[in-house]
């Protein structure tokens, strides 16, 4: 027995020192790397088994594999729109003010997506308004529906979703709806079939199902969009269930912000479907019908941003430096989960130093109450550089917003941590107008009328019990 131990002890360290080589030949963020090695070495087995199915020999491997698959799909989207992009798409916006231009100028070398101009966006921040725009278009349409969500759920608000889009499926409307698979976990069989058997597609984003082999928990699709007849689209950060429509009491009212938009947009929006859809089915979708003639919808200029693990560059963080770097006047954040780098710290910090007034708005009802705590853990950094915290008490604060200097904007599905950052693909959008900023500055100031305010000797107030949590959270952060 002993002599067994010894050679399975012997094997999972010469394996787990073959890790350790391939974590130090794969340069990352120092404390990854330093999380990984303490665990091939402390952990035997538990470490080598979380190593090959969460490391980074997998994610390369799927990164690689994604990556493929867009470039394929991006010389098809190249070869058939080019003459349509060149029509209705204005790849140089209208004339903006030199610090934008530069913002616009790194989005897309980083994306590779360019702005439009020519759009009409209407922001919704109160979820009956945004489900009720969302049906109207959904029963408008005589062509086909995309649907694209992180979570739908089984109950009253998703079966109700499904019946209109099962309904529109029997009428003869082409119907696709892309799930993801850890996301939409406790979607029932029952549903999943009643839409199948009505005509809609329904496919679900890297299922993990180790039987097969699949065992893909990293890398999830976290993206909300919906494409109606090519036209009308939405996206931002509402999913579909009862919760997201506030009809559930446990973390109050449900906040999010959602857009609606019509223009040339829509068809970046519809591009970032349609990869995810080859991905995930194999089946292509790059044809005329799917990508009507856009006419001007109005003046807005939108830039699409879609980023994930796939990308040669982390687009999240790139673009968050480069608006924290920019600013000259304010910074207005809300966003859920609030679990930053050390240098995003600094460059909060820095925005803060030189005079840039910083304000960061974080819900205290989470649904993920240890991304508080973590939270929690770097307000003392933040408070002492000049930087504003506010705790919102009134309900699941869901939205992802920054402004900057009330005129520029982002609206979109990644959170401000480190998953979304690296392993979620995420799908954010930039607002290019001075009017739908202020507006969404206008929403902040409410939401800020309505939180507290944390001071440093709220910081200092702990108790014993509350500071243990908060450094048990910041512990686990590299992992949330």
């Amino acid at each position: 027995m002993w002599l067994w131990l010894a050679i399975l002890l012997l094997v999972n360290y010469a394996l787990a020192l073959w890790a350790v080589v391939s974590v130090l030949r794969l340069p990352r963020e120092p404390r990854a790397m330093l999380s990984w090695v303490l665990a091939l070495l402390l952990l035997p087995g538990l470490g080598l088994f979380l190593f090959f199915f969460l490391g980074e020999p997998r994610l390369q491997r799927t990164r690689r594999r994604r990556r493929r698959r867009r470039a394929q799909l991006a010389q098809s989207l190249s070869l058939k729109f080019e003459s349509v992009h060149a029509a209705h798409v204005a790849r140089i916006p209208v004339p903006l003010e030199s610090g934008i231009s530069r913002l616009i100028y790194l989005a897309t070398r980083v994306s590779a997506h360019h702005p439009t101009q020519g759009n009409q966006v209407t922001i919704f921040h109160d979820a009956e308004k945004t489900f009720s725009a969302l049906e109207e278009a959904v029963k408008a349409a005589t062509h086909h529906i995309h649907m694209q969500y992180y979570i739908w759920n089984p109950d009253a608000t998703g079966q109700a979703m499904a019946e209109l889009v099962a309904a529109k499926a029997r009428e003869g409307v082409r119907c696709r709806l892309l799930l993801d698979f850890v996301g939409c976990w406790s979607l029932t069989r029952e549903m999943t079939r009643g839409l199948r058997n009505a005509g809609v597609d329904v496919a679900f984003f890297m299922p993990v199902i180790p039987w097969r082999g699949s065992w893909r928990v990293n890398f999830r699709n976290h993206r909300k969009i919906v494409v109606v007849d090519g036209r009308i689209a939405f996206t931002g950060s509402q999913n579909i269930g009862d919760e997201y429509r506030g009809r559930r009491t446990k973390l109050g009212p449900w906040r999010d912000t959602h857009m609606r938009i019509c223009g040339p947009a829509v068809h970046d929006l519809q591009e970032v479907f349609v990869e995810d859809w080859n991905y995930t089915t194999k089946e292509d979708l790059v044809a005329d019908e799917y990508f009507p003639m856009l006419e001007a919808a109005g003046d807005q200029v939108v830039q699409v941003i879609p980023s994930g693990p796939d990308g040669r560059t982390e687009v999240m963080h790139q673009l968050l430096f480069a608006v924290i770097g920019a600013a000259q006047h304010s910074i207005c954040v809300i966003t859920p989960y609030f679990v930053p780098d050390a240098a995003m710290i600094l460059a909060f910090q820095a925005a803060a130093y030189r005079g840039v007034r910083v304000q960061i708005i974080l819900p205290t009802r989470n649904d993920q109450m240890i991304t508080l705590w973590v939270a929690r853990g770097y307000y003392q950094d933040l408070l002492r550089a000049g930087v504003e915290v506010y705790e919102y008490d009134y309900g699941m604060l869901h939205s992802k917003v920054v402004v900057m200097d009330q005129a520029w904007a982002m609206v979109g599905s990644a959170n401000m941590d480190e998953r979304s950052f690296r392993l979620n693909f995420e799908l954010t959008t930039i607002l290019y107008d001075a009017g739908l900023a202020r507006e969404l500055y206008a929403d902040f100031t409410t939401l800020r009328a309505k939180s507290r305010r944390v001071k440093v000797d709220d910081v200092k107030n702990f108790t014993f019990t509350e500071t243990l949590k908060i450094g048990l959270a910041r512990m686990a952060s590299p992992l949330l």
